[in-house]
């Protein structure tokens, strides 16, 4: 049997970076992680003989650069470049838009003036919000207290500052927070911009890791948390990890470690030990014990309290809400080696387009029959799909003249209809995806050497991502903020005694930021100052 101060379960990059804050004030802490390697599923590995890639998440803009700079992660490492344009999108027609600096309006204005005119406005309302919600990212929204008491106070003056922060925005804002928070962002697109390509630009942003259409309220919630996002100091751009998002948990471990935590791979975990309604240590799957003073989780919460955490140290209510906890990305990933680069029909040849992402996704119309497809027939016979090919940035990843590419692919029913196995149907569907690239660039089929193909069920069973579910849980209003994961329970703390939230579970949610495993540790840190001093 170990002791120690504090475990964390998980060593994905928000359970890496809770652990090299908590370690760096001065707590012992032990991170343990089922699988073989650090990063849970920002990882780099080698998926065909010579050629490696980000296996899971893909591409880098969310990462704060706050938790960035605390853990000296470019001293430990961490190189993060820029994409040369940010998003290309090719048609069927021939047509295209691409994006970037210097790029967007000349392209926008081939395809239509107005809204040419209209881009700038847009996008400056979406950023004087994205730049309030900023501040929010990193403290724990208000938390519901029953009773009167400290935590009634304490959170009493979480409201009030969070008040102060929204205070910001003009009236017109907030009126522009209200809809970005309750209504589809196909309406909100409709209203302002006529082309299909301009819309699907946003649009996409709406359903990425999001189990709906571009018309579904809240999608519009959706688009905005992608605009949080910065590189290098540069906000709403989009870049690349040099060596692959495994790159990124590489330097958070070695962060981690160079502050004194302990990192244990191998290392499952079969129960969280609750003795006295508080949350003492847990028991591994090789039977190993490690007694702490704090737990702390940074897998799924329905996967912590389904699976994890006796039933019988739960309330009722709060076991029954967390049971429907949803999980719903409609994801099918990929990974692809290539002999060559593609050659769009819209855009022949070599060029900075290539470094993009690229969406295969023409129109709001085209997303909305895609997931609507997924849910009669299990998968979008014309998927929706972003390409990336990382090795135009980045010659470390796959031999010279050849290069490997990321399909982050879309809609896909995290559990096929009619009993079926994902097991059964992922050779056939990884096929269409590749077929479906075939038919913007012409050659592309062919050029395939080798794939890796993660399901929703491959990325449950690798990275414990329910449903295949990339953000720990739908980023629904009834799952944001102060409801994420549950109300009352949204200051990352459980309700066990001692047990907290870390993981992409807590807010602010899903995607590689960091922040809800540095705002975990300054909780613990409080409660640990409270009760030891």
């Amino acid at each position: 049997m170990n002791e120690t101060d504090v475990v964390i379960i998980g060593a994905g990059h928000n359970g890496l970076t809770c652990a090299a804050y908590l370690a760096g004030a001065g707590l012992r802490v032990e991170v343990v992680e089922r699988r073989d390697v650090v990063g849970g599923a920002a990882v780099t590995e080698e998926f065909y003989p010579g050629f490696s890639n980000s296996v899971a998440a893909y591409t880098v803009s969310l990462l704060n650069p706050k938790v960035m700079a605390d853990l000296k992660l470019a001293e430990h490492g961490l190189r993060i470049v820029e994409r040369r344009a940010q998003n290309f999108l090719p048609a069927p027609d021939g047509s295209c838009l691409l994006t970037g600096e210097g790029r967007t309006r000349a392209s926008l204005e081939r395809l239509s003036r107005r809204d040419a005119a209209s881009l700038q406005g847009f996008n400056r309302r979406l950023e004087e919000i994205a730049d309030v919600l900023r501040a929010l990212v990193l403290r724990a929204p208000p938390n519901l207290a029953q009773g009167f008491g400290a935590n009634a106070i304490r959170e009493s003056f979480n409201a009030v500052g969070t008040a102060n922060i929204l205070r910001k925005l003009s009236l017109e804002q907030q009126r522009s927070l209200l809809d970005l928070f309750t209504r589809s962002a196909g309406e909100m697109l409709d209203e302002v911009f006529e082309s299909d390509l301009v819309k699907a630009l946003f649009g996409f942003d709406a359903i990425v890791g999001n189990y709906a259409s571009p018309y579904s309220a809240g999608s519009a919630y959706v688009m905005l948390h992608h605009a949080f996002g910065e590189v290098n100091g540069k906000k709403g751009v989009w870049g690349h990890a040099i060596g692959g998002m495994g790159a990124i948990t590489q330097a958070m471990a070695r962060a981690a470690r160079a502050a004194g935590a302990e990192i244990r791979l191998d290392a499952g975990v079969r129960e969280v030990i609750v003795e006295r309604d508080r949350a003492v240590g847990v028991i591994l799957d090789d039977g190993d014990t490690i007694r702490a003073r704090y737990v702390a989780s940074n897998v799924n919460p329905k996967l912590l309290y389904t699976r994890l955490v006796p039933s019988e140290a739960l309330p009722d209510d709060f076991l029954a809400r967390i049971r429907h906890w949803r999980n719903a990305s409609g994801t099918f990933r990929m990974n692809v080696a290539l002999s060559a680069l593609p050659s769009f029909t819209a855009l022949p040849g070599d060029g900075d387009h290539l470094t993009a992402g690229i969406i295969i996704a023409p129109s709001l119309a085209y997303m909305d029959r895609a997931w609507q497809d997924a849910r009669d027939h299990g998968w979008s016979r014309e998927p929706v799909m972003e390409l990336l090919i990382p090795s135009t940035l980045d010659d470390t990843l796959c031999p010279k003249g050849a290069h490997v590419a990321s399909l982050f692919c879309q809609h896909v029913a995290p559990q096929l209809p009619e009993g079926r196995s994902w097991d059964d149907h992922r050779e056939e569907v990884a096929d269409l995806m590749i077929a479906t690239v075939d038919g913007y660039a012409p050659g592309f089929a062919a050029s395939v050497l080798g794939r890796q193909i993660l399901s929703p069920l491959d990325l449950e069973r690798q990275f414990g991502l329910l449903g295949g579910d990339i953000f720990h849980g739908a980023l629904t209003l009834n799952q944001l903020f102060s409801a994420r994961p549950m109300l009352g329970h949204a200051d990352y703390r459980g309700p066990v005694k001692r047990l907290y939230h870390c993981g992409s579970g807590a807010h602010p949610g899903g995607g590689v930021t960091g922040a809800p495993g540095h705002n975990a540790a300054r909780v613990i840190l409080a409660d640990h100052r409270a009760l030891f001093g």
